[in-house]
């Protein structure tokens, strides 16, 4: 018996890509400001992230600058736990594996047992200088779970209004918390090297050394172009003015210079993408997908605009569309964040090609180890009830349950998986009768 829950899912369905269409945001740039701008899917889905975190030179606030980086510090634990804490700096550099700086700014990340942490980027050079912890409540959105080990039970930032809900003061870390951490660097299609901080104090030498970023196999696309290199000095410099206007939010200035930058220099793809990011941000849609388009012209390999331009369709629910930029983004680059996975199943599901969409859920599902989107069962559940796979379709259901019990679609979801559950029993006894 086919049980076609199609008419019943659509909404439950829809809420969820437009929930991660809406999610058009770069990693926070700057390293004190922690505003969210205007992007693609990431550095691992598409959009260009701005460099942000402490730089080479810079001096944090309320520090003596002729202070050693790391030198003792103390912070009194806020809760009156007597537990005093220490800031920790670390800083050094990123290349690629033939000695190269990396072609645009790398993310630095904290993994503490499996759970990263964005804590800044490179300069233009490959280098940076970071102090633990500073950036978790700056970068913390979907992405990024509440819960982080070096930081107390629930992380910097981790509460309401972006509060110091952990056992220590904000920027401060305790001896022995980053037991099982490492730090690594990210940018889409390659693999890290990896730094061990297990046995790091907060006196050692900030200096962590030099990590490799090596270039993964069958990749084709990358959130960074080649054709940046031979962007002319007026207009590097108006596209720096750009980003620089991203980072504060100024819409309009920012408009104004990659606007700029592409009149100077018209296969200058990063700056036509970063420009349809604000005609984005702006609403002007029909900008923005000019403005992708320009940017795939210039450079076909570059993955963000076929990202961004795939999250405007699916929120015009123009899905045939949308599956189709979603494919050419995972054909480029299939090392991609799972929300971009998803959406592109959601879209293959919407324009009924049906094993296409399973084999993006089945994926989006696979990438999403902490479970940050539990939609993608609830997916991957509707799809395989259509093809008749009712185990399958029951025991993603119960999953999507089992990581959103609190769903406002709850009740909803359980009525679909009593009537497979329900199904499946009839065939079951159907079967056991013959």
């Amino acid at each position: 018996m086919r049980y076609s829950v199609r008419c019943l899912c659509t909404l439950i369905l829809l809420s969820g890509v437009a929930l991660q269409a809406q999610r058009t945001t770069t990693p926070p740039a700057g390293g004190t400001g922690g505003q969210s701008t205007p992007g693609g899917a990431g550095n691992t889905g598409g959009a260009i992230p701005s460099p942000g975190g402490q730089q080479p030179g810079q001096t944090v606030p309320g520090r003596n600058p002729t202070q050693y980086p790391g030198q003792d510090q103390q912070r009194q634990d806020p809760y009156g736990m007597g537990d005093r804490q220490q800031v920790m700096f670390m800083s050094g550099k990123v290349v690629m594996d033939d000695g190269t700086p990396p072609p645009d700014f790398v993310m630095i990340e904290r993994v503490c047992n499996g759970s990263p942490r964005p804590e800044g980027y490179t300069d233009a050079k490959g280098r940076f200088s970071i102090q633990l912890g500073q950036n978790t409540a700056m970068f913390a959105d979907a992405s990024t779970s509440g819960s982080d080990p070096a930081f107390g039970s629930r992380g910097m930032g981790g509460g309401a209004g972006g509060r110091n809900m952990g056992g220590m003061g904000a920027g401060g870390m305790g001896q022995n918390r980053l037991m099982g951490c490492e730090l690594r660097a990210t940018l889409a299609g390659f693999r890290s090297e990896v730094v061990d901080l297990s046995q790091r104090r907060y006196m050692d030498n900030p200096d962590v050394g030099t990590i490799i970023l090596h270039r993964l196999a069958k990749v084709e696309g990358y959130t960074f172009s080649g054709t940046t290199a031979f962007a002319p000095k007026d207009a590097r410099k108006a596209y720096d003015k750009g980003r620089e206007a991203v980072k504060k939010q100024k819409w309009d200035d920012a408009q104004k210079e990659f606007e700029k930058a592409v009149a100077s220099y018209p296969k200058f793809a990063v700056a036509w993408s970063e420009l349809g990011m604000v005609y984005q941000s702006q609403s002007k849609l029909e900008d923005a997908k000019r403005a992708y388009g320009e940017s795939i012209k210039a450079d076909a390999k570059l993955i963000t605009p076929y990202a961004q331009l795939m999250r405007i369709a699916a929120g015009e629910n123009k899905w045939d569309e949308a599956a189709e930029y979603g494919s050419k983004a995972i054909k480029l680059n299939p090392y991609l964040s799972p929300d971009v996975y998803f959406i592109s199943g959601v879209a293959h599901y919407q324009a009924k090609k049906i094993d296409a969409a399973e084999e993006y859920a089945r994926q989006a599902v696979k990438l999403d180890e902490k479970h940050r989107n539990p939609k993608s069962n609830y997916l991957l559940g509707v799809i395989l009830a259509e093809k008749n796979d009712l185990p399958g379709a029951a025991d993603a259901m119960r999953s999507y349950l089992k990581y959103s019990p609190d769903a406002q679609d709850a009740d909803k979801v359980k009525q679909q998986l009593t009537a497979i559950e329900q199904s499946l029993n009839n065939r079951q006894g159907t079967q056991a009768a013959q």
